[in-house]
């Protein structure tokens, strides 16, 4: 995973890692999903692997979505409100669409979910950590977004321990040296987590 926050920012951390990158190539890699924009941890967008998204997303994002509740009472966005807006996303996602955050923001209005302020971006979060969208290709300077099942191939789903090995083995061998607490706040994972996802990978590793 490579934070991606900030789109123009990632690009250039994207093309740091890759001798002779350039932004058009990158933008090419997402347009042809050899990479996707999703917010698999600690509640921030980051690039992933296509064949990574589901099970990060899957391992990582239940803490995200119990940490949200509260921020999510406060914007008046309860599981109704924001499964409603789910069907109506998927509606207009349909097809391969690709639509950027204004247009999906009219067509919550268009069904009654109001969308200022943060609301819309809070949405459209729980619905990329529910797996319904993700990123897509850019239309001029905005973002688009897509269904996921439609953008990304199936992938199986991995069971919890061999998520969290995958996981631990990814970042030690691509961050460390590093320490346990270095992966626990990398991964926003639970001490716990972390611990388990260590002994997993700790065959592959050098301490």
């Amino acid at each position: 995973a490579v934070q991606a926050q900030d789109f123009l920012g990632s690009l250039w951390a994207l093309g740091l890692r890759l001798p002779g990158a350039s932004e058009a190539l990158v933008e090419q890699a997402i347009a042809e999903r050899q990479i996707v924009r999703t917010w698999p941890m600690r509640g921030t967008i980051h690039f992933v692997a296509p064949a990574d998204a589901r099970w990060m997303l899957g391992l990582l994002t239940p803490r995200v979505l119990q940490g949200s509740q509260g921020r999510l009472r406060q914007l008046g966005l309860d599981a109704p409100t924001i499964a409603k807006a789910g069907e109506v996303l998927a509606r207009a996602l349909a097809g391969g669409q690709q639509l950027t955050r204004p247009a999906l923001y009219a067509e919550l209005a268009a069904a009654g979910i109001a969308a200022e302020g943060s609301r819309g971006l809070h949405i459209l979060g729980q619905l990329a950590h529910q797996q319904l969208i993700c990123f897509g290709p850019r239309a001029g300077k905005q973002p688009t977004f897509v269904l996921m099942d439609e953008w990304l191939p199936p992938t199986p789903a991995l069971p919890r321990d061999q998520a969290l090995a995958a996981l631990a083995l990814r970042y030690f061998t691509s961050h460390g040296p590093a320490t346990l607490q270095d992966f626990t706040w990398w991964a926003g994972l639970t001490l716990t987590d972390a611990r388990a996802g260590l002994a997993g990978a700790s065959g592959d590793l050098a301490e």
